[in-house]
C-alpha cells in the first residue's frame, strides 16, 4: 500500500468520506474477488482492518477524531497509518509522518478551520436530528441532512442519499473546498429485501445490499471528480453477525464485527 501525505491533500483536494455502515470484511472481499462490486474494484483492493468500535456510535466518534480502522497486521500503535492527527492527544503529541495535524475536537472541525465547507448526509438513527443523540455527530459539520428516505428501512436509501449528495455538491460554487461525509445505511439491518422472496437478513442479503450500494456510488464519485481532485476515504465502521457462533448483529466483540474493509484513493 502506497502511503499518502495528507499535508499535500488538505487545502488542495476535496475530501469525501463514505462509510458503508455495517459492511463485513469477508463479504466485501468475496464480492470484490467475484466481480460483484465493479465500481469499488476500480479504486484498489480492500484492506483488512480492525474497527475502532463495535457499533456505529463509538466507531464514528473515534473516526471523526482521526482514529480510522487499523490494518490487522499492525502490532504497534505507532506503525498505523494516520491521516489526521489531533495536536492535543496521543503519541507524545508528535504527528506521524504524512499525517495532517488538526485543531479542534474532530478532523471535520479542523478542516473547517482550513477553509472547507463541511457536509454530513446521515443514514442511521445516530444521524437523525429529530432526537438529541441524533444531533451529536451531525453537529460536527457546518451543514447536515437526514430524512426518513435515507434510513436503513428504505430499499432505495443509497440512491436517495447519493441523489441528494450529488445535488448538494453541484450547488457548491467552484473554488470552494468541500469535505462531505455519507453514512450509507443500506447494508445495516434490515437488508432482506435486497433478495427477492427473502424474509430475514442473511449473509447473502448483506452481499446483495453491497452490490446495490456499489451500483449507486459511481454517480457520487463522478460528481466530485468533475469539480476537483478528491481524496476519498471509504470503509465500514463495524461488521455484523448472522447467527455465527450464536451471535446476531453487532454491539459486541466478535471477529466478524471487529474486522472491516477499508481503502482510500484519489479521484
Amino acid at each position: 500500500m502506497e502511503s499518502v501525505d495528507m499535508n499535500q491533500i488538505v487545502g488542495a483536494y476535496d475530501i469525501l468520506f463514505v462509510c458503508i455502515d455495517s459492511l463485513r470484511y469477508d463479504v466485501a472481499e468475496r464480492e470484490q474477488d467475484r466481480g460483484g462490486t465493479l465500481v469499488l474494484n476500480r479504486y484498489g483492493a480492500w484492506r483488512e482492518c480492525q474497527a475502532p468500535g463495535n457499533f456505529t456510535y463509538p466507531s464514528h466518534q473515534a473516526m471523526f477524531a482521526g482514529f480510522f480502522p487499523v490494518d490487522t497486521g499492525i502490532r504497534n500503535m505507532k506503525q498505523r497509518e494516520t491521516l489526521f492527527f489531533s495536536e492535543d492527544i496521543g503519541m507524545g503529541r508528535k504527528a506521524p509522518k504524512g499525517a495532517f495535524t488538526f485543531q479542534g475536537a474532530t478532523f471535520v472541525e479542523g478542516l473547517e478551520r482550513e477553509g472547507y465547507e463541511t457536509f454530513c448526509i446521515g443514514g442511521l438513527s445516530f444521524f437523525d436530528k429529530r432526537t438529541d443523540i441524533g444531533k451529536v455527530m451531525p453537529d460536527f459539520f457546518m451543514h447536515s441532512y437526514w430524512n426518513p428516505s435515507f434510513g436503513c428501512k428504505v430499499r432505495d436509501s443509497a440512491k436517495n442519499q447519493i441523489d441528494f449528495a450529488v445535488k448538494k455538491r453541484n450547488e457548491i460554487p467552484d473554488g470552494k473546498l468541500v469535505m462531505m461525509y455519507l453514512n450509507i445505511s443500506a447494508i445495516h439491518y434490515p437488508n432482506y429485501f435486497y433478495v427477492e422472496g427473502e424474509r430475514e437478513d442473511t449473509v447473502e442479503t448483506h452481499a446483495a445490499a453491497l452490490r446495490y450500494v456499489d451500483g449507486e456510488l459511481e454517480r457520487l464519485f463522478e460528481a466530485f471528480r468533475a469539480k476537483r481532485n478528491t481524496f476519498v476515504i471509504c470503509c465500514s465502521d463495524h461488521g455484523t453477525c448472522y447467527g455465527e457462533d450464536g451471535y446476531l448483529y453487532h454491539g459486541f466483540n466478535h471477529p466478524l464485527v471487529n474486522t472491516v474493509p477499508y481503502k482510500h484513493f484519489i479521484l
